[in-house]
């Protein structure tokens, strides 16, 4: 009797390949959306840090000088 091999009875469908025309048309699609939601949510984020900063400032709780120092450790963090 014949042993039967798992692998001989499973066959794949190659996969088809995306020309390269194509596929960098799909990525600088795909960049130009992200980069057109950044520009719609970064404004938003901008003016809710600077309002909670406000309302920081405004119940005592932090001074200008945190402020400052947090935003220079923030862009220490960055490089």
């Amino acid at each position: 009797m014949k042993k039967l091999d798992s692998r001989s009875r499973v066959r794949t469908k190659p996969v088809r390949r995306q020309k390269r025309s194509d596929s960098d048309k799909e990525l600088q699609q795909r960049l130009e959306d992200l980069s057109e939601k950044f520009d719609l949510v970064l404004p938003e984020v901008t003016a809710r840090v600077a309002a909670l900063e406000h309302l920081l400032r405004e119940k005592q709780l932090v001074t200008r000088q945190d402020l400052i120092s947090a935003r220079a450790f923030v862009r220490l963090q960055e490089e």
